[in-house]
């Protein structure tokens, strides 16, 4: 079985790099199962990392981990993710407007199965996982965008006559 497995792991490893929307698709039907294999099968663990897709705040399609990896904030030290029920619920969450003002992507989850693989794997490439809604996040240390950092400035002192 182990050999199987691996050849089925290969063949989707091929159709996500090659196809990225068909992969869309079967990850749409199939992405909780896999997700589950992070959980409960660590020897493919890395090989299921690299076939995992996630709804996230920045973009509108999935993104992999090692998309996500490419885009964090300079200061960031951690995978911010948020899970819930609900997709839409979740993605206008109050909590998500600081890092939206920091341009931090979040990982958005809505598979019963994520409240069980996050804290089995803890990290992806040494980035802990982190959530979004339980405190901890530590958003001063990442570098506002360029066009947020004149936002941020004060206003001078008024000039007087």
């Amino acid at each position: 079985m182990t050999e199987l497995t691996r050849r089925g792991l290969q063949e989707l490893s091929k159709t996500a790099t090659e196809n990225p929307e068909e992969y869309a698709k079967f990850w749409d039907t199939f992405g909780a199962v896999l997700k589950e294999g992070l959980y409960e099968d660590h020897d493919q663990r890395d090989t299921l990392f690299g076939l995992a897709r996630f709804r996230s705040t920045t973009r509108s399609g999935l993104v992999s981990l090692d998309q996500y990896l490419e885009a964090m904030r300079p200061g960031q030290e951690a995978i911010y993710t948020i899970s819930g029920d609900n997709f839409d619920l979740i993605a206008k969450s109050p909590q998500l407007e600081g890092f939206g003002a920091r341009g931090v992507e979040v990982l958005l989850l809505t598979d019963p199965i994520d409240e069980f693989w996050i804290p089995s794997v803890g990290t992806y490439k040494d980035k802990p996982f982190k959530s979004a809604t339980r405190g901890g996040a530590d958003l001063d240390k990442i570098a506002l965008p360029e066009d947020r950092k004149e936002e941020s400035k004060p206003a001078p002192p008024p000039k007087l006559a």
